[in-house]
């Protein structure tokens, strides 16, 4: 069989590496001394701390699906959850998402919202790709009323930047398109929004997203704490630092604005367009596993100012192996960019819950953001390496911002064009 090489272990690299397995004898090369990249987890004082967020699964896509339950069985080792989010706003919880619940914001807030709404029920909405940004995509079709009370504030948090810098291409199958008259509506009738991806998900028994890597990973090749310094052509094949290995195909994993200072080939249309990715902006978060009062819900967010922190996952009630059995529940309390330890404690006594720190986590890169020109920069780029036999796949790697089941996704279409 021919060689290839998948250089990161998270869940995109794990996919692809079996996808691949039935025509090529696959090594995976892994920087960390885990596999499972961004959704990793850890047991901390015997509670699982997804140290970057919640990880949880499920699909729209069929094809993903039928893959994805190929390698679990679904009843004995899966829990189904139905999502239940709320929004702490001004100490009351809110439905989410907002706009199917304005009818339990306060009558002073309710009225300037409502009455924007019926003049925007006449107006022909446009299309996604005819709004310049994304600020103008959320004021346009929830007002402005709503985006100062809510979207604005959240959005800018979360993703710690100038929103009307960042194109919708991002938005693509992550969020139902409104339309005004259905938000009016809903509100009307009290509707629970079901739409979302994750409005149900699938969470794994034992280990969260842990026992998904760890089940992808079985009789495969890794190499733990292999750092990858260069990647060369050579007349055997693909050369990773300077051996001559014989490889004929390379699935990169990593960071794509790492490959400027790795990749060692003589072509200079393909050094212009590395050195053209190796500046795009990303947002590291900060993230707490916490003990917290018991509660019923699954995500709640924070959009007010008041508030550092941006979300609390309660990873605790994903399922009852994901707590020490002689501690409270626990949750994940995340924090955009780098926060210092004392600080968070501090934030923590803010939010509800009497949370209490068991263990910080910083990553550096969580959230890529995208700007006008990042889709045809990586697309230029991913055209140049495959002359090669060298491919890009993943969050970073692509640039998009792909949940589990879209990492998936991506490695199927991936596969197919290696095909």
């Amino acid at each position: 069989m021919k060689h290839a090489t998948v250089i990161g272990s998270g869940i995109s690299g794990l996919s692809i590496s079996r996808m691949l397995s039935d025509r090529y004898q696959v090594s995976i090369l892994e920087k960390a001394d885990k596999a499972g990249g961004l959704i990793k987890c850890d047991r901390v004082m015997g509670s699982l701390f997804h140290r970057v967020g919640g990880h949880v699964f499920n699909s729209k896509n069929e094809t993903v699906l039928d893959w994805f339950w190929s390698h679990f069985n679904r009843e004995e080792e899966f829990i189904k959850a139905t999502r239940n989010a709320k929004i702490l706003f001004d100490d009351q919880l809110l439905g989410y998402p907002l706009e199917n619940y304005l009818y339990q914001l306060p009558e002073e807030k309710l009225r300037p919202i409502i009455d924007e709404l019926l003049t925007m029920v006449s107006q022909v909405p446009k299309a996604p790709e005819e709004y310049p940004n994304f600020k103008a995509f959320l004021i346009g079709n929830f007002g402005e009323q709503l985006y100062n009370l809510y979207f604005g504030p959240y959005n800018a948090k979360i993703w710690n930047t100038d929103i009307s810098k960042v194109p919708l291409e991002w938005l693509d199958g992550k969020l139902p398109m409104p339309q005004i008259r259905e938000v009016i509506i809903s509100n009307i009738l009290k509707k629970e929004e079901a739409s979302m991806v994750h409005s149900s998900f699938y969470y794994p028994k034992n280990n969260g997203s842990q026992f998904i890597i760890d089940r992808l990973a079985e009789q495969q090749d890794i190499q733990l704490s292999y750092q990858v310094s260069s990647i060369g052509v050579g007349e055997k094949g693909i050369g990773i630092n300077g051996d001559e290995l014989n490889t004929q195909l390379l699935v990169y994993c990593g960071d794509v604005r790492q490959l400027a200072g790795i990749v060692a080939i003589e072509d200079e249309l393909l050094r212009t367009c590395l050195d053209a990715v190796t500046n795009l902006p990303s947002n590291g978060t900060s993230n707490v596993l916490c003990e917290t009062d018991d509660t019923n819900l699954s995500w709640m967010y924070l959009p007010e100012e008041k508030y550092k922190a941006h979300r609390i996952i309660y990873t605790g009630n994903f399922s009852g192996t994901n707590n020490e059995p002689n501690r409270r529940k626990t949750c994940v309390v995340e924090f955009s960019g780098k926060q210092d330890q004392d600080d968070m404690r501090s934030e923590l006594a803010l939010l509800p819950g009497n949370l209490k720190p068991i263990a910080f986590n910083y990553e550096p890169n969580s959230y890529i953001i995208q700007q006008k020109d990042t889709r045809s920069k990586i697309d230029t780029l991913k055209k140049h390496l495959a002359k090669y036999n060298i491919y890009l796949l993943g969050r970073f790697a692509e640039w998009e911002y792909y949940n589990m089941d879209k990492c998936i996704e991506s490695a199927m279409e991936l596969n197919k064009t290696i095909r």
